[in-house]
């Protein structure tokens, strides 16, 4: 692994992996990969930490799972491997390539104010995620607290990113008070 002496603000960088844990003994690499192709993480040349002080050249070599399977330049073994694990890769917005129309990075939406449809003030967005069921906005909220909110063209029908704004059209149900669900205890079997 390299060492760069510039330390890039965070804001310039933008999360495209999350190493996991080791596969084998010779250094490879699970990584769960956050590009629109996962084997594309691969494509963007060295990558760095959040500080932008590490690099990691890496190449991917495989996929499983879901993940892909990477060899990182100077990790040859499973202890150096399992040094990285849980290690998050970062790189440089400026090397991305420019978002179409109503496409954006996850990055772009952290702060954004979130607001009703009636204009009303409803909070501000403190995270943007996809965990396989769909991306979401997590919005903090005064009356609710932590809102996730489904990133669709439905629920979110206004992304203006230049105006620093998100207009949020909740679903039924979204801001209702849940129901608690009745507790019943598991009916305990002989020897149990």
């Amino acid at each position: 692994m390299a060492e760069s002496h510039t330390a890039l603000p965070k804001k310039d960088l933008i999360c495209v992996g999350a190493i996991g844990a080791a596969r084998g003994l010779r250094g490879e690499l699970r990584v769960k990969s956050f590009t629109a192709d996962i084997e594309a993480l691969g494509d963007y040349g060295p990558l760095t930490d959040e500080t932008g002080t590490k690099t990691f050249e890496v190449k991917v070599v495989g996929q499983q799972k879901g993940l892909v399977v990477v060899r990182i330049k100077g990790v040859n073994d499973r202890d150096a491997a399992d040094a990285l694990k849980g290690q998050t890769l970062f790189i440089e917005r400026s090397r991305l390539p420019k978002t179409e129309e109503d496409e954006f990075y996850f990055s772009d939406l952290l702060g954004l104010k979130a607001e009703l449809t009636d204009g009303a003030p409803f909070g501000d967005v403190v995270e943007a995620e996809d965990y396989g069921g769909g991306p979401f906005l997590e919005v903090a909220t005064p009356g609710h607290g932590r809102v996730l909110v489904p990133f669709t063209k439905a629920c979110v029908p206004v992304v203006d990113i230049a105006g620093g704004r998100v207009v949020i059209d909740p679903p039924e149900g979204l801001l209702e008070p849940g129901e608690p669900e009745p507790y019943e205890p598991e009916p305990q079997g002989e020897g149990a």
